[in-house]
């Protein structure tokens, strides 16, 4: 009988575990005690992981960067992982959280850091370390030149905010840019104003299709079978800065998700209207939009200014047999605007994050090698790759990026026109870029506003009717699809971190219950019998 007991007290045991398991899913570390010294007698081993466009320059970048920190911190070794796509870097940093193997500095996203903040402390909030007067930015122990916080550029810094605390550092910024054909503007008798509107680019689009073809099938506007005149890569950009430039509801800052609304759908009946013709299309439906652009296939192309040396008749990368490109002069400008007199343009580009360890020294080290990164010789270089921006302004003000910035044009390679004139562009409007609200689940709402218009495009190419039942399966299926009605609002921040206990805990919990009662009911039981006797 005691066997009995001791089984049931065991069973009783291991289903409060269980329960209290399934109760507490979140990773959880303890917080980061800054160390007052660096101890450089300590080896020290961390990994960054970066991304890049497929762009050798840029990972020599990253290879001289790590060298040189290496030379100036012999302590710490550098382990160097480049990916070619963010939401390689998301996924594999989601399953590294539950195994406790997550990199050391990160090259990501603000959306994806709201991700992997679900776990406590895993994420380094940097305020503390930025504002150390021996390591943080413009620190008195540091052995490079850093820029200090008045350097950084307050808009690319406060991007990093989440939930008004500071989990990323700015490393480069881009934005996206119109590349426009300018000699087939002309050439179908328009003049391309100041600023691009959509109304603008929609009548020149519909116009060279309206011209027709030939009698050998070639369409009269550029003279080939395929003209697709207008492509936008991003159609999560494209939506997003749609309902930003009309002011329209798109989420709120505790993640109440607004994109489902009526300026959503009057966009879309627009897209879907061009998209019918054939003369608007997406890089998911038809390819990246360059390739067209340099084919002269395409009359304005929108793409990011980080692609900018894929872009163009010169454009010194390409993806497309030479005999294949065609000449034309190329222009940069700011995407299509609803309001001239108020631009806006969405601000993208890398950022870097620092993920909590045991040792507060590694993460000191790994604090140390994520502000080299901002160094003027770093962000020069790296900015010079392709059309992004240094995000300090120690580096955009210094004569060597000032001199970069004048010699657009000499040389295709290093000073290739387009590619200088993207980073020209949002320089000139970085305070006419923004951002999007940062909450976990809004890199899942910017997933759905592309989504939004992706389906709405493909049904339109296949003449399907785009009417008031379309839009309301579409939305009830862009929600299912992206999980919106599970994103957490956070009007209360208490509830919000222990949210509904999870069905397994309930289940544990009701087990446990049940064996307690076996217990006490089999002690009644004895005790009964005992008094009888």
């Amino acid at each position: 009988m005691k066997k009995l007991i001791s089984l049931l007290l065991l069973l009783s045991t291991l289903l409060c575990s269980l329960s209290l398991f399934a109760c507490h899913k979140k990773v959880a570390m303890d917080s980061l005690q800054i160390p007052n010294e660096f101890d450089e007698n300590k080896q020290y081993e961390i990994t960054f992981w970066a991304k890049n466009e497929n762009n050798a320059n840029q990972r020599e970048v990253y290879a001289n960067a790590v060298a040189e920190f290496e030379k100036l911190y012999p302590n710490i070794k550098v382990t160097l992982r480049n990916f070619t796509d963010y939401g390689e870097i998301y996924n594999n940093v989601i399953t590294n959280i539950s195994t406790g193997t997550t990199p050391n500095v990160c090259i990501t996203y603000p959306d994806h850091i709201a991700t992997y903040m679900q776990g406590e402390n895993i994420v380094v909030p940097l305020k503390e370390l930025i504002n150390n007067k021996k390591y943080g930015l413009g620190g008195s122990d540091l052995k490079f030149d850093s820029p200090t916080l008045d350097e950084m550029i307050p808009k690319f810094l406060d991007e990093g905010k989440i939930g008004g605390v500071q989990y990323a550092l700015p490393f480069m910024r881009s934005t996206e840019a119109c590349y426009v054909n300018k000699d087939m503007v002309e050439a179908l008798g328009f003049t391309l104003p100041d600023v691009l509107t959509w109304d603008f680019v929609w009548e020149v689009s519909e116009y060279a299709l309206s011209l027709g073809k030939d009698q050998n099938g070639n369409y009269i506007a550029n003279g080939q079978k395929t003209l697709i005149p207008f492509i936008y890569k991003s159609t999560d950009n494209m939506m997003i800065s749609m309902l930003k430039q009309l002011e329209a509801p798109y989420s709120k800052d505790d993640g109440t998700v607004e994109i489902f609304n009526e300026s959503t759908k009057e966009l879309l009946y627009e897209i879907a209207g061009h998209a019918k013709s054939g003369a608007f299309s997406t890089f998911k439906i038809s390819s990246y939009p360059g390739n067209f652009l340099n084919a002269g296939q395409c009359i304005f192309a929108i793409d990011s200014t980080a692609g900018a040396t894929w872009m163009g008749a010169d454009a010194p990368l390409v993806d497309i047999p030479d005999d294949k490109r065609v000449d034309f002069e190329t222009v940069v400008m700011e995407i299509p605007q609803f309001d001239i007199e108020n631009p806006q343009m969405i601000s993208q580009g890398p950022s870097l994050c620092i993920f909590n360890k045991e040792d507060s020294g590694e993460v000191l080290a790994s604090w140390l090698f994520a502000q080299f990164l901002l160094t003027n010789e770093v962000q020069i270089a790296y900015s010079q790759t392709e059309g992004y921006v240094p995000v300090t302004s120690k580096a955009q003000n210094s004569a060597e990026y000032q001199d970069y910035l004048n010699r657009a044009g000499e040389d295709n390679n290093l000073y290739y026109k387009v590619k200088i004139d993207s980073a020209k562009l949002l320089i000139k409007n970085t305070e006419n870029s923004f951002t999007t609200p940062v909450f976990n689940g809004s890199a899942s709402l910017r997933d759905a506003a592309g989504n939004l218009i992706e389906l709405t495009v493909s049904s339109a190419t296949k003449n399907r009717e785009i009417n008031e039942s379309f839009m309301q399966t579409l939305f009830s299926r862009v929600v299912s699809l992206h999980k919106l009605d599970q994103i957490e609002i956070a009007d209360a921040p208490q509830k919000q971190e222990l949210g509904e206990m999870p069905k397994e805990s309930k289940l544990l919990i009701f087990s446990l219950i049940t064996v307690w009662c076996g217990i006490i009911a089999y002690f009644g039981y004895m005790l009964i019998k005992r008094k009888k006797q």
